[in-house]
């Protein structure tokens, strides 16, 4: 049994280990773990630590794939919701859809019993309306929200940098390969983005008899690629892992135009190995790594390609 995840996972890995190691089934380990780091407001990238859209509203996303039998929840751009991971397990349980968004996921989320919840920080708040005075003309501002927005989506959006998504992967075995996933996306992002976080095949994906991968950052740049599903069809393939996700960054190389940044790539295998990548992010990234032969998991840092 191995888990891997990104470093802002810190708040929710020991959990997840703990829940492994109890024998819990992996993606309600996964998602339990999610579920601390989304609460964490320490963490600027998902759940209470995120940061608004443009309209200084929370939007969040999440997902979760049984590598097993294929099966995916999701939910995206959804309001006054806490725990989106623990969402889109409910979606891949309860119901014969894959993908939830907006009023609809938080109908849904209301009819199941998930608390509706302001998401908002104060700090997060007092900066977003800071930068919205640093870009607007005062009687843009005086106007505000009802202006145009696209204006804004280069000059406003993601001062911090912070496109992160906090992503789990399991692989064992018995148990299979399993994916997780949870964001507040990117900060001050046009109201109603999706990133790749909710998106299978792009921001994850999870096959059991292969591997499975999941992806953080530039998103836009991975649902063009299809990153994560084209990782796992390398595996299928007969590709070794490394050869596996140096295919998938390769495409990744290959995107002219459109928005273009930084991505990194946490991929596994069925036979038990595992890489995570910087792919032109700047900075050292680093992620979390446990097995089962370990006392505690390690903080180790990404190959960069």
């Amino acid at each position: 049994m191995l888990l891997v995840a990104n470093a802002e996972a810190w708040p929710g890995f020991p959990l997840s280990i703990e829940m492994l190691r109890a024998g819990a089934d992996s993606l309600s380990a996964m998602v339990a773990g999610i579920g601390r780091v989304e609460a964490e407001p320490k963490v600027r990238s998902v759940g209470y630590g995120g940061w608004p859209n443009m309209l200084g509203m929370m939007e969040c996303d999440g997902a979760v794939m049984d590598g097993t039998t294929r099966e995916v929840g999701t939910v995206g751009a959804v309001r006054d919701t806490l725990h989106v991971a623990a969402l889109a397990h409910e979606v891949m349980k309860r119901l014969p859809h894959v993908m939830l968004t907006g009023d609809g996921a938080r109908r849904f989320a209301d009819e199941i019993g998930f608390p509706s919840q302001d998401m908002l920080l104060e700090d997060s708040k007092r900066v977003w309306f800071e930068r919205l005075q640093k870009e607007l003309a005062p009687e843009e501002l005086r106007k505000f929200p009802d202006i145009p927005l696209a204006p804004l989506s280069r000059a406003i959006t993601d001062p911090e940098r912070v496109r992160d998504t906090t992503v789990f992967l399991s692989a064992d075995a018995a148990r299979g390969v399993h994916a997780a996933t949870s964001t507040s996306g990117w900060a001050w992002k046009y109201p109603g983005r999706l990133g790749d976080a909710p998106i299978p095949g792009a921001g994850f994906y999870a096959d059991s008899r292969y591997g499975g991968a999941a992806c953080t950052h530039t998103g836009e740049m991975t649902m063009r690629c299809a990153t994560a599903r084209t990782i796992v069809l390398g595996l299928k393939f007969g590709l070794l892992l490394e050869e596996a996700v140096d295919l998938a960054l390769e495409e990744l190389a290959e995107l002219k135009g459109g928005f273009l940044g930084g991505v990194v790539v946490h991929a596994v295998d069925a036979r038990g190995n595992h890489d995570v990548v910087n792919f032109r992010c700047p900075g050292e990234i680093k992620y979390w790594f446990w097995d089962d032969t370990m006392p505690e998991p390690e903080l180790r840092q990404a190959r960069v390609a």
